[in-house]
């Protein structure tokens, strides 16, 4: 993390990144592209598919299903050269970089030049680091998945429950304000940064979010198809 000391008086702008800004999950897809590429098992495919299934059919619900995949990608990451992970997750980005939401990306936009931009993210960090960089994040948060002699150990530090921890940590290890600060998110785990800042904003929420979001009063931005509805 490197920022520039004029840059410490900007407010901070917080993004998660799955759902939020990236209309798909990094995790899912880097999951997918290991399989293709011979890092995983042709098996994962059949472990998550049932999942899949059961929520494109609506008879299942989403967090069902990307569970099953960190599920099953903690489980097959052991023994995975570092470098294999870090080499698909270049080509994922490179291929799926754009696949994100306007509203998101035209927020994101404005405020890189009034703010300092910051990513918080449960997939794994390698795949996030560059994601966030080519969106133009000054900091990035991911699981980070510990390794030895160039191996994953199967030891894993998740931040998925921890991010309003983190963004506190933050403030305070720089010494920031979260006087003007933006937070963009879509589910009840980001409530814990939402409730941070000065402008909260509930994207494309899940239930659980929705109903913080009526709760305390936050706005709430939905976008279908070619439409942004401001609720």
């Amino acid at each position: 993390m490197k920022i520039k000391a004029t840059s410490k008086t900007k407010p901070l702008a917080i993004f998660d990144i799955d759902g939020t800004i990236f209309r798909s999950s990094l995790t899912v897809e880097l999951t997918w592209a290991l399989v293709d590429y011979g890092i995983f098992p042709p098996i994962v495919k059949k472990e998550i598919e049932h999942y899949y299934l059961r929520w494109v059919n609506r008879k299942g619900s989403y967090e069902d299903y990307i569970n099953q995949v960190v599920k099953t990608f903690n489980k097959r990451i052991e023994g995975c050269l570092v470098k294999d992970v870090c080499k698909v997750s270049e080509i994922v980005i490179k291929e799926q970089k754009d696949k994100v939401y306007r509203f998101s990306r035209d927020l994101i936009q404005r405020l890189k030049k009034t703010h300092i931009l910051v990513a918080l993210s449960g997939s794994p960090l390698e795949i996030v680091k560059i994601f966030a960089k080519k969106w133009g994040f000054q900091i990035y948060f991911g699981t980070y998945y510990f390794s030895s002699q160039g191996k994953y150990s199967g030891e894993i530090k998740p931040i998925l429950n921890d991010k309003g921890k983190i963004i506190l940590d933050l403030k305070e290890k720089m010494g920031w304000s979260l006087k003007k600060s933006i937070g963009v998110g879509d589910t009840e785990t980001d409530a814990k940064f939402l409730e941070l800042v000065e402008k909260p904003i509930c994207f494309n929420p899940n239930q659980k979010l929705y109903n913080l979001a009526k709760k305390f009063g936050w706005q709430v931005v939905v976008e279908r198809k070619d439409v942004i509805y401001y609720l």
